[in-house]
């Protein structure tokens, strides 16, 4: 079970974060609306990544061509795009950008699934259906994901924080992929507390390593 921080827009905070724990994913928001966009972050000041730290654009509803210049701009390694995206749009985006895909989706208590069939994506994530375009520290049924039955793996995110880690421990999913944790780990919108994170980081590893049957 991989795992992503996302909302980062400090690079003195993503240092920080990178010395405690490295994450396999860390997310940067290029959503002008969000209060973790990276703003005026020049990509000069970003810290070196570990090579198993993949840094991940998050847009919503934005232009190719934005996406494209950011993407080249940035060094990103993916795309998630947690707006309102169409298939067609995503394989625009892929045949431009070449660069592996994340579609977000909110998901209540009940969701129909077939209609993703739609995407040829690399990954589906499945956030908790909210007021803004994620990062608002809710969480939805998990249980709902029995019925996922796609052949994409998918990340799992959604207010997710230390009081749930009993829970991810429980989870039998085959195609869960990765944890995506955000809010529940801020100092302030976009700073994230490198102690809380290394906390976390410990926790899933626990889960990581422990047998199945201890699950």
């Amino acid at each position: 079970m991989k795992w992503k921080v996302c909302g980062l827009k400090d690079p003195d905070n993503i240092a920080l974060v990178l010395e405690g724990v490295q994450p396999d994913y860390i997310g940067l928001i290029f959503y002008p609306h969000s209060p973790r966009f990276v703003g005026n972050l020049s990509p000069k000041c970003l810290p070196n990544f570990p090579e198993q730290t993949k840094k991940v654009g998050v847009f919503v509803n934005q232009s190719v061509e934005e996406i494209y210049r950011l993407a080249q701009e940035y060094g990103l390694d993916l795309l998630q795009l947690h707006g309102k995206e169409s298939p067609k749009f995503c394989d625009t985006i892929r045949n431009k950008v070449r660069l592996p895909i994340i579609k977000a989706f909110s998901v209540g208590n009940e969701f129909d699934f077939s209609w993703l069939q739609e995407y040829e994506v690399d990954f589906f994530l499945f956030d908790a259906a909210g007021k803004n375009y994620g990062g608002n520290g809710i969480s939805f049924d998990w249980q709902v994901l029995q019925y996922y039955y796609l052949s994409q793996p998918f990340f799992l995110s959604g207010g997710i924080g230390l009081e749930q880690v009993p829970l991810l421990s429980s989870l039998h999913f085959p195609s869960l992929h990765a944890i995506d944790v955000n809010s529940r780990f801020e100092i302030s919108p976009g700073f994230k507390d490198p102690l809380l994170l290394k906390k976390f980081s410990h926790e899933l590893e626990k889960i990581r390593t422990a047998p199945q049957n201890q699950r």
